[in-house]
């Protein structure tokens, strides 16, 4: 796919390319021509839809965001081409097509007397087919100069000019009337070359005539006379009767009158009434007790509860706790013959996890409640919040390595304050123990998540303060053993030393980042995120200074901070389009990218299919793709067995993921999962095992 920023006039995905293109041979200004479209080039062998699909498929649907005194007209859409599948036919394009737009620019477009551009926005959806279909869709941006003239795409338009069907007016006798299940049609005033020749019929109404029947038709002197199969499902009886009629290339567009009217249209199938009563009834109940989720079984919950326990002491050995082991180690050297100090830390740092991991929990599912589909690991869907944790990592890492103390920077009030209550500390690093940690999925973990989807409200935080019990409980232990307290060194010089060698760990985390949002913003946003924590590296380290060099350099630092946030931030948290990101499968591999019904598609054709729900935030997922699922032998075995594989991208919000997890009784990742026709689905441990995975291929 197409790599690229928010602004992009073009998206490319593994089976069309999409650009959004202008002609404006006079500039834009009130009564200007102006024409906007969408340039579509498809794969071999694949196509997209007219306005009228046919037996199946959806047409291409545009919607525009434009400055004010811009209006979009309707698509003029070119003459399709009958496309046969089996006994199906569709309306639609191959190759290349231009679907053209025009805009009409009146006097209250206004753009200011410095502007030099205009930027017309598009979201567009298509459905895109072969022998399986897929629903795709793209965000696009384009800059048109106000002055001069915007004509690179002027074949283009020319030959989508050329495409689209004449209006033709219906000559004397001309009509259309039903006989005998076919709608007879009788047309004059068609160019006198065409006499003799078949003509392409194309129906502008759905579900009216057979799409896929052939047409009997023939001349009479200079009028052409048809007969067109109605569909029995037929629920539309337009009058006139708009077609399109097409041979050579060229196409007429024409609106025949109904001649004795329409019959009635196959009537939809009847409710009982007493089915009707029972749908009201059903309906008004709807908001109560039907959706209320019911409380599991306590075996059950008790096992969810154990699962998240476990999961959240096996969590602190997952890469993403990493760098809070950093401030945690140098916590205990310093309160390390504080026995008192040291149990109150571990209290407040247990305090900070369990209550982070409450007000996460909450949050998702009153965001699931609210209709969003999301899941663990939701708040790093955003560039904006990966952008916020790589500043935050930073700075950390910057304080571990002695560029700066907290306390030093503070006011003298609250740096005493500071001094005077260490607890708040060790809480803080609980929350932020929590934050780094929600990328990871640990074994057990991913089913007791799951399952908080079903419960209520109490019993599912429940789960969640369980994880957060499990995450904390080693350093809550460590802190009431005296025996681990007297096993540490005296502090002494190693301490600073081990605080400083712990900052690199932080900037590892931040480089990591940096990578993740450069997934969710582009190469342009994580260049941009670079230049923020440069300046405000530079910003905190002037702070640092004494005198006249504060007195200037701070002000100074600050301030470019600022703007850089004001003139760059967009491109930080604005995400790529949704088709232009990167899909995470590596072209060099056999994985292909997860699509909804995808994996339904490929068992129906007898083929097994491995389903990697993974995201670039995920250590664990990360650490699994470059080990197991790149594990040479492993790939051999997935090749015998003729096993497809599709790598499902996460990274950024998705809903079809998000259900497709759901239906998996799981709501983060990792998650792999191995589908074979006519056996149930084997879901793998977070922690993927060569052995495991190569024994489940064998079974095949």
């Amino acid at each position: 796919m197409k790599q690229g920023g928010a602004q992009s006039a073009s998206v490319r995905t593994e089976h069309v390319q999409a650009e959004l293109v202008a002609q404006a041979p006079d500039g834009v200004g009130p009564g200007r021509p102006l024409w906007l479209g969408l340039s579509i080039t498809h794969a071999p062998g694949w196509h997209t839809y007219w306005k009228n699909a046919g037996d199946s498929g959806l047409p291409t649907q545009l919607e525009w965001k434009l400055p004010p005194g811009m209006d979009a007209g309707e698509i003029a859409w070119p003459v399709p081409r009958r496309i046969r599948i089996g006994t199906l036919a569709n309306y639609g394009y191959e190759g290349q097509v231009l679907l053209p737009v025009p805009v009409a620019v009146s006097g209250a477009f206004a753009p200011g007397p410095l502007a030099k551009e205009v930027t017309v926005r598009l979201q567009a959806s298509w459905l895109v087919c072969r022998q399986e279909c897929i629903p795709e869709e793209g965000e696009f941006a384009l800059q048109i100069p106000i002055q001069g003239t915007t004509a690179l795409h002027a074949a283009q338009f020319e030959a989508a000019a050329q495409a689209q069907p004449s209006p033709l007016a219906p000559g004397a006798g001309s009509g259309a009337q039903v006989e005998d299940g076919a709608l007879a049609l009788r047309l004059t005033g068609l160019p006198a070359a065409l006499r003799g020749q078949a003509l392409e019929v194309f129906a502008e109404t759905a579900d009216m005539i057979e799409t896929a029947a052939d047409p009997s038709q023939q001349w009479r002197g200079d009028t052409w006379v048809a007969r067109l199969p109605l569909s029995p499902q037929r629920s539309a009886g337009p009058d006139p009767v708009p077609l399109v009629l097409a041979h050579g290339g060229q196409g007429w567009r024409v609106e025949l009158p109904v001649q004795g009217g329409w019959p009635q249209a196959a009537a939809m199938a009847q409710v009982s009434p007493a089915l009707e009563a029972a749908l009201r009834a059903n309906a008004a109940g709807a908001g109560t007790a039907a959706l209320a989720p019911t409380p599991a079984p306590m075996g059950l919950w008790l096992a969810a509860l154990g699962g998240a326990l476990l999961g959240g002491l096996i969590l602190n050995l997952m890469p993403c706790v990493f760098p809070v082991l950093a401030i945690k180690v140098v916590g205990f050297a310093r309160h390390a013959q504080d026995r008192r100090a040291h149990r109150i830390g571990g209290l407040a740092y247990t305090a900070g996890v369990v209550l982070s991991f409450l007000l996460l929990g909450a949050a998702m599912l009153a965001l699931r409640a609210a209709g969003d589909a999301v899941g663990w690991g939701f708040q790093l869907q955003s560039p904006a919040v990966v952008a916020l944790l790589a500043a935050l990592f930073t700075v950390i890492g910057l304080n571990l390595a002695g560029v700066f103390e907290f306390g030093a920077m503070l006011p003298s009030r609250l740096a005493g304050l500071q001094a005077r209550h260490p607890v708040a500390d060790a809480f803080l690093t609980g929350v932020l123990a929590v934050a780094v940690a929600s990328p990871c999925t640990a074994p057990f973990m991913g089913a007791s998540l799951g399952l908080t989807a079903t419960l209520p409200g109490a019993q599912a935080l429940s789960i969640f303060a369980a994880l957060g019990l499990g995450l904390a409980l080693p350093y809550l232990l460590a802190s009431w053993l005296p025996g681990f307290a007297r096993a540490l060194p005296r502090p002494g010089t190693w301490m600073q030393t081990l605080r400083r060698l712990m900052a690199f760990p932080m900037f590892a985390t931040v480089v990591w980042l940096v990578w993740v949002l450069g997934q969710q913003s582009g190469i342009d946003g994580a260049a941009a995120l670079l230049a923020l924590l440069v300046a405000l590296a530079m910003a905190v380290w002037a702070l640092t200074l004494r005198g006249r060099g504060r007195a200037v350099l701070a002000p100074l630092s600050i301030v470019a901070c600022a703007w850089l946030a004001w003139a760059w931030g967009p491109k930080v948290v604005e995400p790529l389009p949704a088709a232009g990101a990167a899909p995470m499968a590596d072209a060099a591999t056999p994985w292909r990218p997860w699509q909804a019904g995808l994996p339904e598609q490929l068992l129906a054709r007898g083929q097994p299919v491995f389903v990697d729900y993974t995201a670039a935030w995920c250590v664990t997922c990360q650490y699994n793709k470059k080990t197991t699922l790149s594990d040479a032998e492993v790939l051999r075995g997935f090749a015998a067995k003729n096993v497809a594989l599709l790598r499902a991208d996460w990274t950024r919000r998705d809903p079809a993921i998000t259900a497709a997890l759901a239906q998996l009784g799981r709501s983060g990742v990792p998650v792999y999962v191995l589908h074979a026709p006519g056996r149930a689905p084997v879901v793998f441990s977070e922690i993927l095992s060569s052995d495991a995975l190569r024994a489940a291929i064998d079974s095949l």
